[in-house]
């Protein structure tokens, strides 16, 4: 599991080769609005190649998913997060992001499940606290009313219903002309 995070420059991506104990997840910026759009296309470019280069690293995928998500990519960052933690079941920082990406998008209820499943495979108090406050504030978000509404209900009833009545409008218009 995670036992060092490492800050990268980015140009050291190219060089990056990361031990099998050591979780290497490079973080070029701070403040993600400081960031040119051409900066961040050659990062992601590069992401893409190591990615490409080294397709077992859930380390590599998961800093791909938040470039993506940096570039306001949300179908390619929730893909390449999804490998990550599809190669790496055990990877805190890949389910964490998986989950906080979710809790952006204010998909409450799967924001939820993720950071429950990042609560579990927290290895110190750090990543137990970061996943803990994450899951408080999805919570208080529920609780608020803050989310989006689920469409669980099959909408082939009013569908039909408001079809039928588009052609029997229709019929009357056409008799009464």
């Amino acid at each position: 599991m995670s036992t060092a995070l490492e800050v990268l420059r980015p140009g050291a991506l190219e060089t990056y080769k990361a031990p099998a104990s050591v979780r290497v997840l490079p973080v070029p910026w701070r403040d993600p609005q400081t960031v040119s759009k051409q900066e961040l296309a050659r990062y992601i470019g590069s992401l893409e190649t190591a990615c490409r280069e080294n397709p077992g690293s859930a380390d590599l995928r998961t800093c791909l998913g938040m470039a993506y998500a940096m570039n306001y990519d949300v179908y390619k960052s929730v893909d390449a997060l999804e490998a990550a933690v599809l190669l790496d079941g055990t990877h805190f920082f890949a389910q964490m992001k998986y989950a906080e990406l979710f809790y952006r998008l204010r998909a409450l209820p799967k924001a939820e499940e993720e950071t429950l499943k990042a609560v579990n495979l927290a290895q110190n108090g750090w990543e137990l606290s970061i996943a803990k406050r994450q899951l408080q504030e999805i919570r208080r978000l529920i609780r608020d009313g803050t989310q989006k509404p689920e469409w669980n209900k099959p909408l082939k009833t009013p569908a039909l219903v408001l079809l039928g009545m588009t052609v029997i409008l229709s019929l009357i218009v056409v008799v009464l002309k």
